[in-house]
């Protein structure tokens, strides 16, 4: 039960722009008239002041957030690129089946995420117009209706207001979830969310220019790199939950990508060369090359 209690849970964070948060997560300190600031539309029409929060567990508090991954690359330092992310015009060819709107709806609220953290505000804009139509395909129209996209734009630099908003879309979703019993279509939002994470960071590595100075690049890079290495457990725990729900077609084939996936992590020894050598393991941009290949090769089987 905690792992379907997981899935709704997360299902709903990232179906209500998760990447909303991480602006205020990230945002740096609060003005005082910020804090006060008047939420100017008013709250979504659906009445959810009854759905009770579903238990936490522990492996609801081992996976990341969507908004961590991109959140750590800024901090890292770290340019914005935006030919890392999944063209919004793409959206249409994803609304032909539920399990491609499911897993393109992850990919699409990272990269949301990522262009928050980066502050690509009229992008972010046009991805939740991409992010409402395949919510509206998966039966779930409400999580990025108007009423919602409206208050977003009137909000913009608002934080305390945004995360409201995001509570409020969030308890939407979680009493829609939590009445349809739709675990399986759960877990495919969750693994196009961390697919698309992994790519944008293994990517950034991979193009990250070669004409910095050394010192610069490689604190980019050694960071950016330990930051994907610590996916190994979150990527455990995902495959875990797709293994709990329905197995259908869809399910089946992304656990055992993730899976293979995970034999790449497992083939590092990261754990065994950090106690082997006191923690002197060495990295490179070299380092992920297999696992970046195999990210590659999963997110484009989901956006193609």
């Amino acid at each position: 039960m905690f792992l379907k209690n997981y899935v709704r849970e997360t299902s709903l964070f990232l179906l209500a722009l998760s990447g909303v948060f991480l602006l205020n997560s990230c945002g740096g300190e609060k003005k005082a008239d910020e804090t006060t600031a008047v939420d100017t539309a008013a709250t979504m029409t659906e009445d959810t002041t009854a759905v009770e929060p579903a238990a936490t567990s522990p492996i609801l508090s081992a996976l990341p957030k969507t908004s961590d991954i991109p959140a750590t690359i800024q901090l890292t330092g770290a340019d914005f690129n935006q030919s890392l992310i999944n063209p919004s015009s793409k959206v249409a060819s994803y609304t032909t089946t539920n399990d491609k709107a499911a897993l393109n709806l992850g990919a699409y609220a990272t990269d949301i995420g990522y262009l928050s953290v980066y502050k690509k505000t009229q992008d972010v804009l046009t991805y939740l117009k991409g992010a409402q139509k395949l919510s509206d395909h998966l039966g779930l129209s409400n999580a990025f209706g108007e009423a919602m996209q409206k208050r977003f734009q009137n909000n913009l630099a608002t934080e305390d207001s945004l995360v409201k908003i995001v509570d409020e879309s969030m308890l939407y979703v979680r009493k829609y979830l939590a009445d349809n019993q739709r675990d399986a279509t759960g877990a495919l939002v969750v693994t196009g969310s961390f697919v698309e994470g992994l790519y944008i960071s293994t990517g950034l590595i991979k193009k990250y220019p070669k004409d910095v100075p050394a010192d610069v690049r490689n604190g980019v890079l050694t960071q950016l790199i330990l930051d994907i290495i610590k996916q190994k457990q979150s990527l455990a725990d995902l495959i875990t939950i797709l293994k709990s729900v329905k197995q259908d077609e869809a399910v089946v084939a992304y656990t055992q990508k993730l899976n293979d996936l995970y034999g790449q992590f497992e083939a590092l020894k990261f754990e065994e060369s950090l106690k082997s050598n006191a923690g002197n393991f060495a990295v490179t941009d070299k380092t992920l090359t297999e696992i970046t290949k195999k990210v590659e090769a999963i997110r484009a089987d989901i956006v193609k």
